[in-house]
């Protein structure tokens, strides 16, 4: 088949080009689409749409799907209280967060291989009925490891647990990954399990436990930001795959 269409949630913001200045703007930072495409897929960005349907119908138009990093997943979907550290929502991240979770769904329903990547790891087990840690270093005794500068990625090691699609992609030798959050998986999600950690304990991936499930892997580093193409490579083959079946 043709090359598998992979759908990547957006940011919105405002941005500046040529003339416009502070303008409205639904932004995907360059680095998602190469990570897509070093992994043998097509690109399609996926603005948040508030039409009840728009997920699922844009979910069975696509082939796979990418939820992208961004801002602070809204503690009220979590059912908290917000912390001093958590950004505070706006109306467009609240649209995000509603758009990104309905898109989550779709793909479950319809068995459409999704990826998660930070932001869209945390967003997928809250989507499952999970809860976040919302700022790390209050567990990790002031440590700033997976957000070490502001606006600047750092790196440190995850490793893959045995027996998980994660390992089977990536291996279980030690990882040294982009990294750049101050939020973490606290419970988790129905139907998750975790398929990575970092030395201290950080869950840093995720994925479904149904042996014929479809697939639905997340992780919380950024792997657009590295030269490894196998995350990408692994969702466009299920991807391929599944549209094969459908």
């Amino acid at each position: 088949m043709s090359r598998p269409l992979i759908g990547v949630t957006t940011y919105v913001s405002h941005a500046s080009w040529g003339v416009w200045h502070d303008a409205p703007a639904e932004l995907l930072p360059r680095q998602y689409a190469a990570l897509v495409r070093a992994g043998g897929g097509l690109v399609a960005m996926l603005p948040p749409d508030e039409a009840p349907d728009a997920a699922a119908e844009a979910v069975s138009r696509l082939d796979g799907v990418v939820i992208a990093g961004g801002p602070d997943v809204a503690p009220a979907r979590y059912r908290a209280v917000a912390d001093p550290h958590t950004q505070t929502p706006d109306a467009d991240s609240l649209a995000r967060d509603a758009w990104e979770s309905a898109l989550i769904h779709a793909a479950i329903d319809q068995r459409v291989p999704l990826l998660g990547i930070c932001r869209g790891m945390q967003l997928l087990n809250v989507a499952l009925g999970g809860t976040l840690t919302q700022h790390l270093p209050d567990v990790l005794g002031g440590s700033k490891d997976h957000s070490p500068v502001p606006g600047v990625y750092g790196r440190h090691i995850v490793s893959a647990v045995p027996g998980t699609l994660t390992a089977e992609i990536l291996g279980t030798e030690k990882l040294d990954v982009p990294t750049y959050h101050h939020q973490s998986v606290a419970t988790l999600g129905t139907g998750l399990r975790v398929s990575a950690h970092a030395p201290d304990g950080t869950v840093e991936a995720l994925e479904s436990t149904a042996p014929d499930g479809p697939f639905l892997l997340a992780v919380q580093w950024h792997p657009e930001q590295d030269d490894d193409p196998r995350l990408a490579q692994a969702l466009v083959a299920a991807a391929r795959a599944a549209a094969t079946g459908r």
